[in-house]
């Protein structure tokens, strides 16, 4: 009997001893798998009006990501890094958005962040990383008040809003001599606010005539009264600013009231899918402008290579053609990438130096970021609604076909 508790004394102590063995043993092996391991956090409003620009976000933020870890990770100082992107949803709240960009650098330590959704979740989140000096790039940010806050962290892949709404104006004045006076209809939020206000300089300063100009507050369900007095004041060309479910709102109610004009321009809503399929023969002819667009063609020195193979990637995994929105979140973890593997390390104070002096071409077009951390290296597209798909009018690189008049 002695013999037996003894035996059984020895079997417990070896069976602790065992189970402190294999604890340790996972303890390392988490340690390594994190230490093995780059962080991205990634602020979206994936839930909220806003949710269907943040999923684009993630769908081109998770290519990038796939296409490193099948690569072996991202090189630092001859050792493979996995990529890991850490999302939280903001629900479409700047103020949210802001906690969450703070949440992500003190408890989920991220190594390094990509931007809120547009221009100005963008800026606001900004200050929270600035203040931890964690290198962030913004990609969908391209209002010039995100990037005049004299910060050394933050970084932007478009260009500014007047490099889409100058190309736009002076077509117009080329191809249509007719036009004269201008309607413009803003949703009241920084980035299409900001735009808006870039139209009405580049009208002036083409010798157009602001007929019209007024914001509506975000979350407007009728423009009714608005569109009306439009309709009122015969403007041909009727310019509207806004996200996809607001711009095909205001189309929408155009139709229903039978507004017609020479010329009808919206961004940011046209180069997404979701709004020519959703417009249907309503979205014919409209005009836009976007920082990218598929049918451009460059030979990158970032993991996708050619804009043609990032294309193909994006339609194998998607089943559709990306937007710009979504290569804009792909070229943003691409450009952390080289700048880590140029750095050769994840000292946060390195890797922001290399994104300050970086000049490089990748699949998205060429990338050199200015003094406020703007890219200043993109000529973005024009391009209009033709049967159902958007046709590039400009650059004259990469044009596909003659600008068209009249809307429905």
């Amino acid at each position: 009997m002695a013999r037996s508790r003894l035996v059984s004394r020895g079997l417990n102590s070896f069976l602790v001893v065992a189970a402190l063995v294999v604890a340790a043993l996972g303890l390392s092996a988490s340690v390594v798998s994190a230490q093995d391991v780059i962080r991205f956090g990634a602020p979206l409003p994936l839930t909220g009006p806003l949710a269907p620009e943040a999923i684009k976000q993630q769908q081109g933020y998770d290519l990038w990501a796939e296409q490193a870890n099948k690569a072996g990770g991202i090189s630092v100082g001859g050792k493979k890094y996995k990529v890991e992107i850490v999302y939280a949803d903001y629900q479409s709240n700047t103020p949210r958005a802001v906690q969450t960009t703070e949440q992500m650098i003190t408890q989920n330590n991220v190594n390094f962040l990509f931007g809120p959704f547009g221009s100005g979740a963008a800026k606001a989140g900004s200050s929270v990383s600035e203040k931890y000096k964690v290198p962030t790039i913004a990609a969908t940010a391209s209002s010039s008040q995100v990037y005049d806050q004299g910060y050394k962290y933050l970084f932007g892949t478009f260009t500014p809003n007047d490099t889409l709404t100058t190309p736009l104006t002076q077509m117009v004045k080329a191809k249509a001599p007719d036009v004269k006076k201008v309607a413009i209809l803003a949703r009241n939020d920084l980035f299409p606010l900001a735009i808006a206000q870039e139209m009405e300089k580049s009208a002036k300063g083409n010798g157009l005539e602001v007929v019209y100009f007024e914001k509506y507050a975000i979350g407007t369900l009728d423009h009714s009264a608005t569109l009306s007095q439009i309709k009122s004041l015969a403007p041909q060309w009727i310019f509207v600013t806004g996200y996809i479910n607001d711009l095909l709102l205001v189309k929408k109610q155009m139709a229903d009231q039978q507004i017609k004009a020479t010329v009808v321009s919206m961004i940011a809503g046209p180069a997404y899918q979701e709004f020519i399929d959703a417009a249907g023969a309503g979205g014919e002819n409209i005009t836009s402008a976007a920082w990218w667009h598929p049918a451009a063609q460059y030979a990158g020195k970032d993991i996708f290579g050619t804009t043609a193979n990032y294309v193909k990637l994006f339609k194998d995994k998607y089943k559709s053609e990306p937007d710009y929105a979504q290569a804009s979140a792909s070229v943003s973890g691409a450009l952390f990438q080289m700048a880590i593997e140029k750095a050769g390390s994840l000292d946060k104070d390195k890797v922001r130096d290399e994104l300050a002096k970086m000049d490089v071409m990748t699949f998205f077009g060429p990338v050199k970021f200015g003094p406020t951390g703007q890219i200043n290296s993109l000529e973005p597209p024009v391009f209009q609604l033709q049967g159902g798909k958007p046709v590039v009018l400009s650059p004259a690189l990469i044009k596909q076909g003659e600008f068209k008049l009249g809307v429905n």
